[in-house]
Protein backbone atom coordinates (compact mmCIF):
# COMPACT_ATOMS: atom_id res chain seq x y z
CA UNK A 1 0.00 0.00 0.00
CA UNK A 2 0.89 3.81 -0.53
CA UNK A 3 2.26 5.28 3.01
CA UNK A 4 1.25 7.87 2.54
CA UNK A 5 -2.22 7.20 1.76
CA UNK A 6 -4.32 8.45 5.12
CA UNK A 7 -7.43 6.69 3.79
CA UNK A 8 -5.66 3.15 3.12
CA UNK A 9 -3.75 3.21 6.27
CA UNK A 10 -6.81 4.16 8.42
CA UNK A 11 -8.48 1.00 6.82
CA UNK A 12 -5.59 -1.11 7.33
CA UNK A 13 -5.42 0.02 11.09
CA UNK A 14 -8.86 -0.18 12.11
CA UNK A 15 -8.98 -4.35 10.51
CA UNK A 16 -5.68 -4.31 12.51
CA UNK A 17 -7.76 -3.22 15.57
CA UNK A 18 -10.72 -5.21 15.41
CA UNK A 19 -8.21 -7.95 14.84
CA UNK A 20 -6.47 -7.54 18.12
CA UNK A 21 -9.11 -6.96 20.45
CA UNK A 22 -11.77 -9.30 19.45
CA UNK A 23 -13.98 -7.26 17.11
CA UNK A 24 -13.89 -4.09 18.94
CA UNK A 25 -13.95 -1.40 16.20
CA UNK A 26 -15.06 2.51 16.17
CA UNK A 27 -17.77 4.24 15.54
CA UNK A 28 -17.59 8.39 15.98
CA UNK A 29 -19.12 11.37 14.92
CA UNK A 30 -17.75 14.70 14.43
CA UNK A 31 -18.84 18.34 14.85
CA UNK A 32 -17.74 20.27 11.89
CA UNK A 33 -17.92 23.77 13.16
CA UNK A 34 -17.00 26.25 9.91
CA UNK A 35 -17.79 29.84 9.18
CA UNK A 36 -19.54 31.35 6.49
CA UNK A 37 -17.99 34.33 5.08
CA UNK A 38 -19.05 37.46 3.14
CA UNK A 39 -17.13 39.00 0.04
CA UNK A 40 -16.54 42.42 -0.91
CA UNK A 41 -16.94 43.83 -4.61
CA UNK A 42 -13.15 43.40 -5.18
CA UNK A 43 -13.84 39.29 -4.25
CA UNK A 44 -11.68 39.69 -0.95
CA UNK A 45 -13.18 38.62 2.74
CA UNK A 46 -15.88 41.21 4.07
CA UNK A 47 -16.44 39.42 7.52
CA UNK A 48 -19.13 37.09 8.63
CA UNK A 49 -23.03 36.89 7.15
CA UNK A 50 -23.91 37.28 10.84
CA UNK A 51 -23.32 38.45 13.88
CA UNK A 52 -21.10 36.19 16.74
CA UNK A 53 -23.89 35.19 19.14
CA UNK A 54 -24.32 32.10 20.01
CA UNK A 55 -27.63 29.44 19.49
CA UNK A 56 -29.39 32.93 18.63
CA UNK A 57 -32.15 32.39 16.24
CA UNK A 58 -32.09 35.46 14.40
CA UNK A 59 -28.10 34.85 13.04
CA UNK A 60 -29.13 30.99 12.35
CA UNK A 61 -32.15 32.21 10.17
CA UNK A 62 -30.32 34.58 8.57
CA UNK A 63 -28.40 31.70 6.65
CA UNK A 64 -31.56 29.51 6.26
CA UNK A 65 -31.09 29.53 2.49
CA UNK A 66 -27.68 28.47 2.72
CA UNK A 67 -27.89 26.21 4.79
CA UNK A 68 -30.87 24.26 3.68
CA UNK A 69 -28.38 24.12 0.42
CA UNK A 70 -25.84 22.48 2.17
CA UNK A 71 -28.69 19.77 3.90
CA UNK A 72 -29.96 19.17 0.78
CA UNK A 73 -26.82 17.62 -0.95
CA UNK A 74 -25.86 16.02 2.19
CA UNK A 75 -28.44 14.23 1.74
CA UNK A 76 -28.05 13.63 -1.90
CA UNK A 77 -24.45 12.22 -0.80
CA UNK A 78 -26.06 9.99 2.23
CA UNK A 79 -25.25 11.90 4.99
CA UNK A 80 -28.13 11.75 7.84
CA UNK A 81 -28.46 15.19 8.97
CA UNK A 82 -29.40 15.08 12.51
CA UNK A 83 -29.09 19.26 13.52
CA UNK A 84 -27.45 22.28 13.54
CA UNK A 85 -26.72 25.42 15.33
CA UNK A 86 -24.88 28.77 15.37
CA UNK A 87 -21.99 29.00 17.16
CA UNK A 88 -20.61 32.27 18.77
CA UNK A 89 -17.84 33.38 15.61
CA UNK A 90 -18.98 35.30 13.12
CA UNK A 91 -21.08 33.75 10.51
CA UNK A 92 -20.42 30.10 12.31
CA UNK A 93 -22.06 27.13 11.90
CA UNK A 94 -22.18 23.58 13.05
CA UNK A 95 -24.64 20.92 10.95
CA UNK A 96 -24.09 17.49 12.07
CA UNK A 97 -24.57 13.91 10.50
CA UNK A 98 -25.25 10.79 12.35
CA UNK A 99 -22.20 8.56 13.93
CA UNK A 100 -20.96 6.02 12.12
CA UNK A 101 -18.24 3.45 11.28
CA UNK A 102 -14.38 5.53 11.54
CA UNK A 103 -13.80 5.20 7.15
CA UNK A 104 -17.50 6.25 6.48
CA UNK A 105 -17.71 9.37 9.29
CA UNK A 106 -14.46 10.50 7.64
CA UNK A 107 -15.45 9.97 3.96
CA UNK A 108 -18.25 11.91 5.19
CA UNK A 109 -16.51 14.89 6.54
CA UNK A 110 -14.62 15.06 3.59
CA UNK A 111 -17.76 15.33 1.06
CA UNK A 112 -19.14 17.52 4.15
CA UNK A 113 -16.58 20.43 2.98
CA UNK A 114 -16.96 19.79 -1.05
CA UNK A 115 -20.63 20.33 -0.45
CA UNK A 116 -19.90 23.48 1.91
CA UNK A 117 -17.43 24.80 -0.63
CA UNK A 118 -19.90 24.17 -3.63
CA UNK A 119 -22.84 25.74 -1.90
CA UNK A 120 -20.53 28.90 -1.54
CA UNK A 121 -19.53 29.26 -5.07
CA UNK A 122 -23.59 29.51 -5.46
CA UNK A 123 -24.61 32.15 -2.44
CA UNK A 124 -21.09 34.20 -3.65
CA UNK A 125 -20.09 33.69 -0.44
CA UNK A 126 -16.62 31.92 1.40
CA UNK A 127 -17.02 28.84 3.19
CA UNK A 128 -14.16 28.69 6.02
CA UNK A 129 -12.23 25.76 7.76
CA UNK A 130 -9.60 28.00 9.39
CA UNK A 131 -10.14 27.10 12.51
CA UNK A 132 -8.82 30.55 13.71
CA UNK A 133 -9.84 34.00 11.46
CA UNK A 134 -10.42 36.44 13.87
CA UNK A 135 -9.18 36.83 17.17
CA UNK A 136 -11.07 37.40 20.02
CA UNK A 137 -14.04 35.06 19.30
CA UNK A 138 -14.44 31.52 19.16
CA UNK A 139 -12.62 29.08 16.89
CA UNK A 140 -13.87 26.65 14.73
CA UNK A 141 -13.11 23.14 16.25
CA UNK A 142 -14.35 19.36 14.93
CA UNK A 143 -14.89 17.41 18.17
CA UNK A 144 -15.12 13.69 18.13
CA UNK A 145 -17.63 11.88 19.83
CA UNK A 146 -16.15 8.49 20.22
CA UNK A 147 -17.16 5.02 20.98
CA UNK A 148 -15.90 1.29 20.56
CA UNK A 149 -18.59 -1.42 19.70
CA UNK A 150 -19.01 -4.91 19.29
CA UNK A 151 -21.55 -6.77 16.98
CA UNK A 152 -23.75 -4.75 14.93
CA UNK A 153 -24.42 -4.89 11.32
CA UNK A 154 -25.17 -2.43 8.20
CA UNK A 155 -28.43 -0.78 7.42
CA UNK A 156 -29.54 0.73 4.27
CA UNK A 157 -31.08 4.45 5.31
CA UNK A 158 -31.56 6.24 1.73
CA UNK A 159 -32.80 9.29 3.73
CA UNK A 160 -36.13 9.21 1.53
CA UNK A 161 -33.89 9.41 -1.84
CA UNK A 162 -33.81 7.03 -4.82
CA UNK A 163 -29.89 5.88 -4.50
CA UNK A 164 -27.62 6.66 -7.94
CA UNK A 165 -26.59 2.98 -9.08
CA UNK A 166 -23.59 2.56 -7.63
CA UNK A 167 -23.75 4.80 -4.68
CA UNK A 168 -25.77 2.72 -2.56
CA UNK A 169 -22.77 2.45 -0.29
CA UNK A 170 -22.97 5.86 1.01
CA UNK A 171 -26.62 5.29 2.70
CA UNK A 172 -25.16 2.29 4.49
CA UNK A 173 -24.87 2.82 8.46
CA UNK A 174 -23.76 0.76 11.53
CA UNK A 175 -26.54 -0.23 13.72
CA UNK A 176 -26.62 -2.01 16.97
CA UNK A 177 -24.50 -4.37 18.71
CA UNK A 178 -22.60 -4.12 22.15
CA UNK A 179 -21.45 -0.01 23.45
CA UNK A 180 -18.61 -0.77 25.31
CA UNK A 181 -18.01 2.69 26.59
CA UNK A 182 -21.33 2.63 28.64
CA UNK A 183 -20.83 2.82 32.19
CA UNK A 184 -21.57 -0.55 34.31
CA UNK A 185 -24.63 -1.47 36.01
CA UNK A 186 -24.92 0.87 39.14
CA UNK A 187 -22.00 2.91 38.37
CA UNK A 188 -21.43 5.95 36.75
CA UNK A 189 -17.88 6.14 35.39
CA UNK A 190 -17.80 4.78 31.89
CA UNK A 191 -16.91 1.03 31.35
CA UNK A 192 -13.47 -0.48 31.96
CA UNK A 193 -12.41 -0.46 28.23
CA UNK A 194 -13.40 3.15 27.99
CA UNK A 195 -11.60 4.06 31.09
CA UNK A 196 -8.62 2.40 29.48
CA UNK A 197 -9.02 3.83 26.54
CA UNK A 198 -9.38 7.74 28.36
CA UNK A 199 -5.81 6.69 29.76
CA UNK A 200 -4.69 6.00 26.38
CA UNK A 201 -5.81 9.38 25.07
CA UNK A 202 -4.35 11.53 27.81
CA UNK A 203 -1.10 9.68 27.33
CA UNK A 204 -1.16 10.53 23.98
CA UNK A 205 -2.84 13.87 23.86
CA UNK A 206 0.05 15.59 22.55
CA UNK A 207 1.33 13.88 19.54
CA UNK A 208 -3.03 13.43 19.00
CA UNK A 209 -2.96 17.68 18.90
CA UNK A 210 -0.09 17.50 16.88
CA UNK A 211 -2.15 15.95 14.38
CA UNK A 212 -5.51 17.53 15.41
CA UNK A 213 -4.62 20.63 15.33
CA UNK A 214 -2.81 20.83 11.88
CA UNK A 215 -1.73 24.17 11.01
CA UNK A 216 0.03 27.05 11.85
CA UNK A 217 -3.61 29.07 12.61
CA UNK A 218 -4.41 25.92 14.98
CA UNK A 219 -2.61 27.35 17.37
CA UNK A 220 -4.16 30.67 17.64
CA UNK A 221 -7.03 28.53 18.80
CA UNK A 222 -5.39 26.96 21.86
CA UNK A 223 -3.22 30.13 22.32
CA UNK A 224 -6.09 32.32 22.57
CA UNK A 225 -7.78 31.33 26.04
CA UNK A 226 -11.63 31.32 27.18
CA UNK A 227 -12.84 30.07 24.06
CA UNK A 228 -13.28 26.83 25.02
CA UNK A 229 -10.75 25.04 23.21
CA UNK A 230 -8.34 22.91 25.63
CA UNK A 231 -4.82 23.17 26.70
CA UNK A 232 -4.70 20.34 29.66
CA UNK A 233 -4.46 16.57 29.35
CA UNK A 234 -7.04 16.50 31.07
CA UNK A 235 -10.72 14.91 31.16
CA UNK A 236 -14.15 15.67 33.07
CA UNK A 237 -18.11 15.02 33.31
CA UNK A 238 -19.77 18.24 31.45
CA UNK A 239 -16.24 20.09 31.39
CA UNK A 240 -15.53 21.97 28.34
CA UNK A 241 -12.22 22.96 29.51
CA UNK A 242 -11.10 19.47 29.24
CA UNK A 243 -8.94 17.88 26.63
CA UNK A 244 -11.97 15.14 26.83
CA UNK A 245 -15.49 14.97 28.31
CA UNK A 246 -17.47 12.60 28.63
CA UNK A 247 -19.98 13.95 26.68
CA UNK A 248 -23.32 11.64 27.08
CA UNK A 249 -23.20 7.78 28.50
CA UNK A 250 -21.33 5.36 26.26
CA UNK A 251 -19.19 8.08 24.14
CA UNK A 252 -16.55 10.53 24.91
CA UNK A 253 -15.96 13.86 23.19
CA UNK A 254 -12.39 14.47 22.36
CA UNK A 255 -12.35 17.87 21.37
CA UNK A 256 -8.24 18.88 20.80
CA UNK A 257 -9.11 18.86 17.10
CA UNK A 258 -10.01 21.63 14.57
CA UNK A 259 -11.93 22.40 11.36
CA UNK A 260 -8.60 21.90 9.08
CA UNK A 261 -8.46 18.40 10.55
CA UNK A 262 -7.08 15.61 7.99
CA UNK A 263 -10.10 13.01 9.38
CA UNK A 264 -8.45 10.01 8.46
CA UNK A 265 -5.18 10.77 10.56
CA UNK A 266 -7.05 11.65 13.04
CA UNK A 267 -9.05 8.76 13.36
CA UNK A 268 -6.31 6.07 13.22
CA UNK A 269 -4.58 8.20 15.64
CA UNK A 270 -7.11 7.68 18.12
CA UNK A 271 -7.46 4.06 17.27
CA UNK A 272 -3.56 3.72 18.48
CA UNK A 273 -3.89 5.63 21.30
CA UNK A 274 -7.00 3.63 22.28
CA UNK A 275 -4.92 0.37 21.57
CA UNK A 276 -2.33 1.19 24.13
CA UNK A 277 -4.54 2.30 26.70
CA UNK A 278 -6.84 -1.05 26.59
CA UNK A 279 -3.04 -3.20 25.99
CA UNK A 280 -1.27 -0.74 28.71
CA UNK A 281 -4.61 -1.45 31.17
CA UNK A 282 -3.90 2.30 31.77
CA UNK A 283 -5.80 4.26 34.35
CA UNK A 284 -6.97 7.72 33.57
CA UNK A 285 -7.37 9.24 36.81
CA UNK A 286 -10.37 10.88 38.25
CA UNK A 287 -12.37 13.75 36.51
CA UNK A 288 -11.41 17.09 36.12
CA UNK A 289 -13.92 19.16 38.15
CA UNK A 290 -12.12 22.77 37.84
CA UNK A 291 -12.50 25.28 34.70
Amino acid sequence: HLSSDCRGNLRILHHEFKKAHKGLHLRHGCEPEMMWLKKDENGKLAGGVTKPNCYHIDQFEALRPVFLRVIEYSQAMGLDMIQGDHEDAPGQLELNFMFDDALRTCDRLTTYRQICAQVAREFNLIACFMPKPFMGVSASGCHHNLSLWRGGEDKLNTLHNDPIPGMAQNFLYRKGGENTFLPLKGEAKPGPIGLNCIGGLIRHVGALTAIGSSTVNSYRRLWDTGFWAPVYADWGYQNRTCALRISAPGRFEYRSVDSAVNPYLMAAGILKAFDDGIRSKLDPGEPEERN
